[in-house]
């Protein structure tokens, strides 16, 4: 089992950059997003959809997704390697390792739903073409590329491009808790699939957070014992990245650990 600390999200030049960008509050933190939807409409997508049909309307009140690190472990070359470059990046299910990594990732089946916003303009809309890189530790609480037993291994990273719709979504496992942080999901949005290649092309940097409920549920089962010990020792108030404010990161869920979760978060930009 691999013990990490919250400092390890922070203090890279990388990471303190975006921090200043922060200034003292989050940026763009102008208003809440409305309702993610009736809960029957999540209901009807599997864990395996793509790009649900008949996904709900959201209302979007104007304020961005918040700013955060990338941590230690991006992958995307701005620490060590870059998996963004790699031929298999684009794919929708993460769950497997491809090209030269090995290892398949185990835990409960999660899928990760992302609506992408354009908020430059006076209205807002959705964002077709946009491309999201989203990683995360495994049930282990280890990063692939990086850390622990995972270090051969590449998988829980992928690319996605925003339908029409602004939809895209991932195939996944729910990730542990380690030490110090409240269980998230990274992600990096970019203009396009062709400028997702590296952190230097990269538009927002923000943090997808579980709601306490659903930790508790999926770190009761098999595997996932470390992380509910972790888990008590944390809360989204305490959490170094959350704890000023995470109303605009919180993923509305649905699902079971039998029949696997599905997260889903509205990501302006």
């Amino acid at each position: 089992m691999t013990h990490h600390s919250h400092e390890h999200d922070l203090g890279l030049q990388h990471d303190v950059d975006t921090l200043q960008r922060r200034g003292l509050g989050r940026r763009g933190l102008l208003g809440v997003l409305g309702g993610l939807g009736a809960a029957g409409a999540l209901t009807a997508c599997s864990p395996t959809d793509r790009t649900p049909s008949g996904a709900p309307d959201v209302d979007v009140v104007a304020g961005e997704i918040p700013e955060e690190t990338a941590g230690p472990y991006p992958g995307d070359g701005s620490n060590g390697p870059n998996v963004l470059t790699e031929s298999g990046i684009v794919r929708q299910d993460i769950r497997r390792s491809f090209g030269d990594g090995s290892g398949v990732a185990d835990g409960v089946p999660l899928t990760l739903r992302y609506r992408v916003y354009d908020l430059s303009g006076e209205d807002v809309t959705p964002l077709p073409g946009a491309a999201l890189y989203a990683w995360h530790c495994d049930r282990d609480g280890s990063y692939s590329m990086y850390d622990g037993d995972a270090v051969g291994a590449n998988y829980l990273r992928g690319v996605q491009e925003a339908d029409a719709d602004g939809w895209l979504s991932f195939t996944t496992i729910f990730p542990g808790c380690y030490a110090g942080r409240w269980p998230h999901v990274h992600f990096e949005v970019y203009e396009s699939v062709d400028t997702a290649t590296s952190a230097d092309n990269v538009q927002r940097t923000s943090q997808l957070a579980f709601p306490a409920e659903v930790c508790e549920e999926v770190y009761a089962t098999a595997g996932y014992e470390q992380s509910q010990s972790n888990l008590a020792q944390v809360s989204l108030e305490s959490d170094g990245i959350f704890s000023d404010g995470y109303s605009l990161q919180l993923a509305t869920m649905t699902g079971s650990v039998e029949d696997g979760f599905v997260a889903t978060l509205n990501v302006p930009v």
